[in-house]
């Protein structure tokens, strides 16, 4: 674990699994020492490599209908990305190589909204074709906390929510400064929130050109042993997220690695499963918006 690239890689892991994990957590996972940790967690979040927030799950919000847009342009595409962008329904905008030129993933309330959202994108200018797949269950992320029940929140609670989606990492003790409680009711409600699964806290890392890895979608065509595939989906620590869709695809996935050669080893993992018939890919070359931080 000498390697600071290896530790950064086991450090953000451990951050994506859990936003809030102690340094000395970390480093008793890593086996290493717990200033060595402290030191490397403070310089990914300062460098912007990496940020730490809460997700509200898109449940309990009522975004119930999740899409994965992709679009072909007829020119450059700046402007169709910026008009995604600015979409306050849009969380992921990434130009990418492949057959489509961006992909975008939208959280809607309904199918009806989805369908203003895609007529909205269709004309933007520029935009010659998209395809949309909707998932049916998110088999794997790091900001979706399948939240299933029937829990209340209150004035408090939003505001708590609206601190960690600033910064998942602020201590219980500054989040009590501001809102004027006892860092003890804080870190209740804190737990309460977590516990119930209205909220995730991990990392985002900066990914593309920007960042340290690079990231691979794939879509994947399912003949057979459907059940194996998922759990291989679910258990790759080299598969950032992935998705049962309708559609084209029968599931997404974004592979994730530090070089070309790395994101080949992993594909080539997913072609040789039985019950793979056909996949195909893109790669993310400009991650340019994931934000997944929403008013509740």
């Amino acid at each position: 674990m000498k390697d600071p690239r290896n530790i950064d890689t086991a450090i953000i892991r451990a951050l994506q699994l859990d936003g809030r994990a102690s340094f000395l957590d970390i480093a008793k996972e890593l086996g290493a020492p717990r200033a060595t940790v402290a030191t490397r967690v403070q310089q990914l979040l300062d460098s912007g490599t990496v940020r730490v927030i809460a997700a509200v799950d898109p449940s309990f919000l009522g975004q119930r209908v999740i899409a994965h847009v992709s679009v072909v342009a007829e020119g450059p595409v700046r402007v169709i990305a910026n008009g995604l962008v600015q979409d306050s329904d849009s969380v992921l905008v990434s130009a990418v190589g492949g057959d489509h030129d961006l992909i975008a993933e939208f959280r809607v309330t309904s199918h009806e909204e989805l369908h203003r959202r895609l007529a909205d994108v269709r004309r933007l200018p520029g935009v010659a074709k998209i395809d949309t797949l909707i998932y049916t269950s998110v088999i794997k992320g790091f900001f979706i906390s399948k939240y299933t029940g029937d829990a209340v929140i209150d004035a408090m609670d939003t505001r708590l929510i609206e601190l960690l989606q600033a910064d998942g990492r602020s201590s219980y003790r500054q989040m009590a400064g501001i809102v004027g409680l006892s860092a003890t009711a804080v870190r209740t409600r804190v737990q309460r929130l977590l516990e119930a699964r209205i909220i995730k806290i991990s990392a985002v890392e900066a990914r593309g050109a920007h960042g340290r890895q690079l990231s691979m979608g794939v879509g994947l065509n399912i003949n057979g042993g459907h059940d194996e595939v998922i759990e291989l989906l679910r258990a790759s620590s080299d598969i950032e997220f992935a998705a049962e869709t309708v559609g084209r695809f029968d599931a997404v996935a974004t592979l994730v690695g530090q070089s070309p050669a790395a994101l080949l080893d992993s594909l080539e993992e997913l072609r040789g499963l039985p019950g793979i018939k056909r996949t195909v890919s893109w790669s993310h070359l400009d991650v340019l918006k994931e934000d997944y931080a929403r008013r509740v």
